[in-house]
């Protein structure tokens, strides 16, 4: 009877290590995944990421520093959407690296947010634009070149792109940097599969 119990318990002994050793090579194999998978965008895409981040910034600063610099934030703007045009064209030219393992649901918010960002880093220099020409204005972007108003001067039009310029879609913006930046914290210092090295 001892002899049965002994047998038992190591049996079951056995039974535990063999699942603790399961456990862990499924999770060294989830780590290894994630380690391969976090590999650098090219230098281009980097780039592109954090100037425009800079010039998100800078014409943030500007708008806030009084009507002087106006003309300099609209030509920041301008620089903006120009930059971010070349941005999307070097994104879809330029091979990303594996994504990182996680769950679908965030797979899939990642990408809507992606997706999002894109979408409102063009809509905000253009209302801007269009909130200039229907006021009748050209925007200079640097002395370099002038953006003429290809529209006729419409006041309210002109009132509607500044409510959509200062309002809807700059609000928005700022929820889907905030998420951006808040996920890529999260995934760097909880998950800790180290995201942020493929953009730096």
């Amino acid at each position: 009877m001892m002899a049965d119990c002994v047998t038992l318990k190591s049996v079951i002994k056995k039974f535990i290590n063999e699942q603790k050793m399961g456990v862990r090579l499924i999770k060294e194999k989830i780590m290894t995944t994630a380690k391969s998978a976090v590999a650098k965008y090219s230098l281009a895409v980097r780039v592109f990421h954090w100037v425009g981040a800079l010039l998100i910034l800078w014409a943030v600063v500007l708008i806030n520093m009084g009507d002087d610099y106006i003309g300099l934030h609209k030509a920041v703007g301008a620089s903006f959407l120009i930059w971010t045009l070349l941005r999307i064209i070097t994104r879809f030219i330029t091979k990303a690296p594996a994504p990182v393992p996680m769950p679908a649901w965030q797979t899939a918010v990642s990408h809507l947010t992606h997706l999002g960002l894109y979408v409102l880093m063009l809509a905000q220099p253009v209302s801007g634009l269009l909130m200039s020409m229907y006021g009748g204005r050209a925007t200079s972007v640097f002395g370099l070149f002038e953006i003429p108003a290809m529209v006729s001067p419409d006041r309210d039009m002109a009132r509607l792109f500044n409510e959509w310029h200062t309002g809807l879609i700059w609000t928005t913006l700022l929820v889907l940097i905030a998420a951006h930046v808040g996920a890529a914290l999260y995934h760097q210092f909880v998950v800790k599969d180290n995201l942020i090295s493929r953009m730096r």
